[in-house]
């Protein structure tokens, strides 16, 4: 416990929302987002850097929540690290889990190194000795479940397929070199738009349908609720949901929806559209956040005169080109997770194996 160190109310000159080449993370003891306040790419001494490390925050409601981090990172104010270079990955985040249960929390139980020092966890044991054996085993049998889950639904959705077609390779030039033609469609003339009002969240039941609000989180969603008599239900299918004062986000959900206040339904006048042509249409409308980035915006007035751009062919949508451009990128994203998957699975035989031989 003697190598376990405090971070400082150090102030890192430079502060990134987004990981970049170089930068590293800086940990605080906030419980979001695995503990990462932001990334620096500030000048840091050897003995700042920390890696494959527990962390415990040491202030705040939930003070006491324990993460793992595998890559470097450095500490902010209000964070203590908990160095254990003899064990490996998986038996750490046993161990942090341990720790995590403990009573810690609120502004009156924060943890200190004297009260984790006396503090008692428990852990298998055999022979009369810890087991690490078990703990390794344990966590890469709990990994294996969840890439099983992740493989059968990629397999279920047909997305384990990451090989480009000749014609998702041919569009993807097209548009690395500039060679689309594009022309600008107000949204006027794509959607009949219609306005969400007020839902008190007191009185609704909890169901199965998303209530979509002016929100960024979850997909905007803001609850799932019973059907609404007085209501419409939008049909996805053919439908985009715009949060339109504040927060300007446009979303495509994959189920039938209510909308609340300050929200537009965006209702696609060519009938229904497929995923990948929603999608794309989502990015271009959300192009127009840098009009509308006050909370006194209100896009409610222009949005019928709003222009967006989109691929055309004979001075026409193109909507076969958009479709072939949103699957080659959505097959360039899963090629990554297609193979972390298989690199998990085979990493996590190896490991029972071992432990059940």
């Amino acid at each position: 416990m003697n190598n376990w160190t405090y971070g400082k109310n150090k102030i890192y000159k430079t502060q990134l929302n987004e990981p970049s080449k170089n930068s590293i993370s800086v940990i605080s003891g906030i419980t979001q987002n695995n503990g990462i306040n932001y990334y620096t790419i500030d000048k840091l001494t050897e003995q700042e850097i920390f890696k494959e490390e527990l962390t415990i925050s040491t202030r705040g409601e939930y003070s006491g929540t324990v993460f793992y981090h595998s890559e470097k990172f450095v500490l902010a104010n209000n964070i203590l690290v908990m160095k254990m270079s003899n064990l490996t990955k998986n038996q750490k985040i046993f161990i942090g889990c341990q720790i995590n249960s403990l009573s810690y929390g609120g502004y009156s139980g924060y943890p200190r190194k004297e009260t984790l020092k006396n503090d008692k966890i428990q852990l298998p044991t055999k022979n009369g000795e810890i087991d690490f054996e078990f703990m390794e085993s344990f966590i890469a049998e709990l990994e294996a479940e969840r890439v099983a889950e992740l493989e059968a639904y990629l397999v279920a959705t047909g997305l384990r397929d990451y090989n480009l077609t000749t014609e998702e390779e041919k569009v993807l030039e097209q548009f690395k070199s500039g060679d689309f033609n594009w022309g600008e469609f107000k949204i006027g003339e794509l959607f009949n738009i219609a306005t969400g009002r007020d839902v008190i969240i007191g009185r609704v039941v909890n169901g199965n349908i998303p209530l979509i609000s002016h929100q960024h989180n979850n997909n905007g969603i803001t609850k799932k609720i019973t059907q609404l008599t007085n209501r419409r239900l939008f049909d996805f299918n053919n439908t985009l949901a715009l949060a339109d004062r504040g927060v300007f986000l446009a979303t495509t959900q994959n189920e039938n929806f209510h909308i609340g206040t300050r929200v537009k339904a965006l209702n696609f006048k060519s009938g229904d559209i497929l995923l990948e042509n929603r999608l794309f249409l989502v990015s271009s409308i959300n192009k127009l956040q840098v009009l509308f980035t006050d909370y006194s915006d209100n896009a409610t007035d222009d949005l019928p005169n709003l222009s967006i751009q989109l691929p055309i062919k004979d001075n026409h949508v193109d909507y076969d080109i958009m479709e072939l451009l949103v699957s080659a990128i959505q097959k360039l994203v899963i090629k990554d997770v297609v193979l972390y998957a298989d690199q998990k699975i085979s990493a996590t035989k190896s490991v029972i194996k071992k432990h059940n031989t």
